[in-house]
Order: structure tokens, then C-alpha cells, then sequence
């Protein structure tokens, strides 16, 4: 498993949206999650994101996914519309899904407007796909890093993906040694996987917004420099991860920067609103961290991102994959 290259994703999907109609403001374009639509009082971001490997906490996980989708571009998430596909018709497993829905939804102030249910031969898991809608001020695109900008990253490197980790995998980290309390605290790392309040800091100067999801924080920034068609230059030790992260990757193998990234979120900022944008998040509780600053490319072949000794210029497979396969 893993996403589809720019170039696949122009072919195959950009090429092919149906027929046009007014109002749309941002459709479909590689990196950005979210499309802008006006309406009469103002614009709509509207997402769509499936959720399937996550076994643990899918519903959780997924209101949270689909909704950093729509905070991610500026917006205010406000509805919620679910589908839910299962392998077999077990309610137990439908009332678990159904309530962690309920909860998350609820937390972040969220309805559920409607959806649709239904089992469905030859999976092999459950299978979730959220579509969410708020309105915003002012749409904040993943294509607008600007050179000169800083690039923040909020909290970590593989904040969903130490979570999921510490749930679904227990048993293999629990034998590899790790320690009961750090899995433990790893499993609270699920309570920060929105980025509804530092989106809202950011959504008023940023330039651009994306949330790290399946191919980590390395993932997120590919995306980020190559739908804004810019260079960033990150190193290693720049980008924050936790020490629950560090151990967990350690003993499953795996890179924090390569891991569902879920629970972070990068921002580009103008230089001169660094200062006043890393106060305002300390004043939150929020982590955040420069990791590097957006540069003109040389040429075309030069956007995308520098880091660990490789120049990334499409998508980056998740590391995670290989564990569930």
C-alpha cells in the first residue's frame, strides 16, 4: 500500500472531476485534502478520508482524520457524514465503532449529519470513510509556501502512528521489551491527535497548512514543497519526536518521521510572524518547532524536499504498511 505518485494522481484523478460548475474556489490538486466552495455567506471546505488499518480506536480516529482535514485549510469543522463498512454483521463491533463516533464527535463539537452502513464480503477489517464540512474565513491552501518562509511543525513526528503502535501492536512491543508504561503513555497519545487548536492559531497568517497523515511528517512536507512548487531543505535533528515515539519505532522498526503523522501539523509562515505564531501557541500549550525554511528551487526538477541525504519528489510509503502486511 501506498499513495499514488503526482504524476498517476494527474493521469488518472485531477484530469477526470466531472462536469464544471460556479462556486468552486480549490478542487482537486495534488497535496490539498480540502476543497473551498463558495456559498452565499461565505466558503466551505469539504474533505473526504477513509480509515481502515487502525483496528483499536477507527471511529476515534477517524473524526479526528477527517476533520484536521478541514481545520488544516482554515476551517471550522461542523458536520460529519459517516460511512461504515464491515466485514460481518457484528454489532458489537458496530456499537464500538458507532460510540468512539459519538464521542469524538462530540469533543470537538462536531454533528453527525448522516452516513451509511453496510457489511460487505471480502473485508477483512472495517472500513471507514468521513466526509466533513465547516465554513472559513479565509481558505488556507497546502500550495501557498512562499520563499522565506519558516516551516513549523506542531507537537511531533508519528503521533498517531506511536498510538496506533501501542494498541495494535502491543503484544510485539510488550516481547521486544518495551517498557508497560511507556505503551501505556504512548496509548494517550491518541488525545492529541486533533490539531483544531493550533490550526485556529496559525489560520490567520499562514501561507500554508497540511497535516501529516499516512507516509509521516516526511510525507506531509513532499506534499506541502511540491504542490507549492518550492524546495525544503530539513535535517534529522530538527524535526521533534517523543520519547515514547523513539522507543516504540525502535523496537518495531520503523521510522517517527515515516509513521501515520496524525496529531501534527505544518504551517509555513512569514518570516517576520514567526515570533508572534510560536508565542501564541506556548500561550495554548502547544509544542512547536521550526524545522526548516522554504526555498526558491533552481529549476522544476529541484522542488520537493532535501532531507537525510535523499531529495524526495513524490510520495513517501508508509512505514506502518509493512507491519499490518
Amino acid at each position: 500500500m501506498s499513495k499514488l505518485s503526482p504524476a498517476d494522481l494527474d493521469r488518472y484523478i485531477f484530469s477526470r472531476t466531472g462536469a464544471e460548475n460556479d462556486g468552486l474556489l480549490v478542487g482537486a490538486g495534488y497535496g490539498e485534502d480540502a476543497a473551498a466552495i463558495e456559498t452565499d455567506d461565505g466558503t466551505m471546505v469539504v474533505t473526504a478520508d477513509p480509515i481502515s488499518l487502525a483496528a483499536e480506536r477507527i471511529g476515534t480516529l477517524g473524526v479526528a482524520i477527517a476533520s484536521n482535514d478541514v481545520a488544516a485549510c482554515g476551517g471550522v469543522p461542523k458536520w460529519l457524514v459517516s460511512t461504515i463498512l464491515l466485514p460481518e454483521p457484528d454489532v458489537d463491533v458496530l456499537d464500538d465503532i458507532i460510540a468512539q463516533l459519538d464521542a469524538e464527535a462530540e469533543r470537538l463539537g462536531i454533528s453527525i449529519v448522516g452516513g451509511h452502513t453496510e457489511t460487505v464480503a471480502g473485508l477483512s477489517r472495517p472500513l471507514l470513510s468521513l466526509t466533513c464540512m465547516g465554513p472559513t474565513d479565509r481558505y488556507v491552501p497546502t500550495s501557498g509556501a512562499e520563499p522565506g518562509d519558516a516551516v513549523i511543525l506542531t507537537k511531533g513526528a508519528g503521533i498517531e502512528g506511536t498510538a496506533v503502535l501501542a494498541t495494535d501492536f502491543r503484544d510485539e512491543l510488550e516481547a521486544a521489551g518495551v517498557d508497560t508504561e511507556r505503551i501505556d503513555s504512548a496509548v494517550g497519545f491518541f488525545d492529541d491527535i486533533s490539531v483544531l487548536p493550533e490550526s485556529a492559531v496559525f489560520a490567520p497568517v499562514a501561507t500554508a497548512m497540511h497535516d501529516p497523515t499516512e507516509g509521516g511528517v516526511l510525507n506531509g512536507l513532499v506534499e506541502l514543497a511540491c504542490a507549492s512548487e518550492v524546495r525544503i531543505d530539513v535535517e534529522r535533528e530538527a524535526v521533534p519526536v517523543r520519547p515514547e515515539t523513539v522507543a516504540l519505532c525502535e523496537a518495531m522498526g520503523v521510522d517517527p518521521l515515516r509513521i501515520l503523522g496524525s496529531g501534527a501539523l505544518l504551517a509555513t509562515v512569514p518570516a517576520d510572524e514567526v515570533d508572534s505564531v510560536l508565542a501564541a501557541l506556548d500561550a495554548e500549550g502547544i509544542d512547536a518547532t521550526v524545522v526548516g525554511t522554504v526555498d526558491a528551487p533552481a529549476d522544476e526538477d529541484d522542488c520537493g524536499v532535501r532531507y537525510d541525504g535523499t531529495h524526495y519528489t513524490g510520495g513517501v510509503r508508509d512505514d506502518m504498511y509493512d507491519l499490518w502486511e
